[in-house]
């Protein structure tokens, strides 16, 4: 199913013939946003795309594209957050959706595609039945990332006070009613 976000864009599930564009947008922005690069158990998931998100059942990857491009992603796991412990325990795999890579290329942002894109992960998620909850983490490094998820989701724990945290900021998100 294809979805019109603004003119000119597409919003539809990837397909392996996305997997390249997607991996694009993903590194660009760790490269990018972050600072950091590819670091390899942190960003796996970037490497394998369709192993981490077209494949699994439960997962999966949407994509935006301009002009034929891939421009804009975002994904649902099946897996809580790795830590810190109390917050794995509270979200643990298999219950819980993370919502993953939710990026859009700098110059196509302030066009709606992110929210699009999560608005239609959330149905996902709702469409899915098994998940209790729906969470994520950004970096607040991101230009925008915290604003952005600070409207849309509930804030369950920053680390950046913390004395060896990873800066890391952790969200829940409403599940919507199943349609």
């Amino acid at each position: 199913m294809t979805i019109m976000v603004a003119p000119a864009y597409r919003l539809r599930t990837a397909e392996s013939a996305d997997v390249p564009g997607a991996r694009r947008v993903m590194l660009d922005t760790v490269y990018r946003d972050f600072g950091t690069g590819y670091v390899p158990r942190w960003h796996g998931d970037i490497i394998d795309v369709e192993g981490s998100y077209l494949a699994p059942e439960r997962h999966t990857l949407l994509v935006a594209e301009h002009d034929g491009e891939v421009v804009a992603t975002g994904g649902v796991r099946s897996h809580g957050p790795a830590g810190p412990p109390w917050l794995a325990a509270r979200y643990p795999s298999g219950t819980t959706a993370q919502l993953c890579r939710v990026y859009v290329d700098p110059a196509h942002r302030r066009q709606g595609l992110a929210r699009a894109i999560v608005d239609r992960l959330l149905g996902f998620i709702a469409a899915d039945g098994g998940y209790t909850d729906a969470y994520l983490h950004t970096d607040p490094v991101s230009p925008g990332a915290e604003a952005f998820w600070t409207a849309l989701a509930e804030r369950v724990h920053d680390e950046r006070p913390e004395p060896h945290g990873s800066g890391t900021v952790h969200f829940v998100l409403p599940i919507p009613a199943r349609s």
